[in-house]
């Protein structure tokens, strides 16, 4: 059996209570008595029952993810940062991956498995904002994302049109005039990035050509390979790419090489999201980071605010979470990234 309460309290010579206040953070505990009861438990391998904790809270300690799919690096690595941040403060993330499914995302947002969880962070894909106009509030919601849901939970987003403008930017910055984007598509993620494409050359006077802003369809390597393909075989292709994610860019990126042309001397390519595999390609991607520790935080951080004070009548927040341009070899050059691979 592990030690208990009452076998800390004995070693520390301190009472139970005092014991329960060191395990719980409080702050009414003197800095030496708290050194010699956190001494007593790393000794005897105290371990808290947190389950016991939470059904005396009336709580399960879980709270769930939702993301549209899990084998997209981007959410992958955001999953990762939420069970982090989540261990800080003794709670168990759930993950569920909604497939995009419009359904299985308005279920998750009306409280849908409400008996096994705490709350959601819920990234959705298809849910629109009417979706959220019944029902929302059964469960504590956090949502992620760009979509405007008129404050249906407490919100978690970044600026798509002014990173795209900046990224987009760097790409005139560096004198280039024939600047394609490869994922203009009606979700809205696509509209803002493409809004702050078009705000962007709109500010130099470089008018938008609509052979250079083709549809596209899934956000994948496959996808952005074949529509660079078409892009390259235009009369007057691009001289610069700008790709609304990093697999999109990846996928550009190897057609281009593999075209025999140079990355970034003939084509110069940048994605968004700063995922692992862009900053390990070669040539090593240029990409709008959003500040992914920070969505996480806030949105662990949110919820489990929401969860703790049980104000259902208090007004949904909309916080935005910081990004940056991190300009690396596709755009600027580097080791090999100008030599003609024919």
């Amino acid at each position: 059996m592990g030690a208990r309460l009452s076998d800390v309290a004995k070693r520390a010579a301190v009472s139970v209570k005092t014991v329960s206040n060191v395990v719980n953070g409080s702050a009414r505990v003197a800095p030496a008595t708290r050194a010699r009861v956190q001494k007593a438990i790393d000794e005897l391998g105290y371990r808290p029952n947190l389950s016991a904790r939470h059904l005396r809270q009336g709580r399960t300690g879980i709270i769930a993810l939702a993301v549209p799919d899990l084998t997209v690096p981007y959410f992958s690595e955001l999953a990762t940062l939420v069970i982090a941040e989540a261990k800080k403060r003794a709670v168990t993330v759930l993950i569920e991956d909604t497939g995009g499914d419009r359904a299985t995302e308005r279920a998750i947002a009306r409280g849908h498995s409400s008996s096994l969880i705490d709350g959601v962070i819920l990234s959705p894909l298809a849910l629109r904002r009417r979706d959220l106009t019944d029902d929302v509030g059964r469960v504590p919601l956090v949502l992620l994302g760009e979509r405007d849901y008129a404050r249906a939970g407490d919100h978690v987003l970044i600026d798509n049109v002014a990173a795209a403008r900046e990224a987009t930017t760097h790409l005139l910055d560096l004198g280039r005039e024939r600047i394609a984007v490869i994922g203009a598509d009606a979700q809205e993620t696509g509209r803002q990035r493409l809004r702050g494409y078009r705000e962007a050359l709109a500010a130099r006077g470089v008018p938008v050509r609509d052979e250079l802003v083709p549809s596209t369809g899934p956000f994948t390597r496959a996808t952005g390979a074949a529509v660079m393909r078409d892009l390259l075989a235009l009369p007057a292709p691009p001289d610069a790419v700008f790709c609304f994610n990093d697999l999109l860019a990846l996928g550009a990126q190897r057609t281009v090489l593999a075209a025999g042309l140079r990355v970034p001397g003939d084509v110069a390519i940048a994605g968004f999201d700063d995922i692992e595999d862009g900053r390990y390609a070669t040539p090593s991607l240029t990409t709008i980071a959003p500040d992914k520790t920070q969505i996480a935080r806030l949105a662990v951080s949110l919820l489990l605010d929401r969860i703790d004070t049980a104000e259902t009548d208090r007004q949904p927040v909309l916080i935005e979470a910081g990004h940056e341009l991190v300009i690396r070899e596709s755009t600027t050059g580097g080791p090999d990234c100008t030599r003609d691979r024919s």
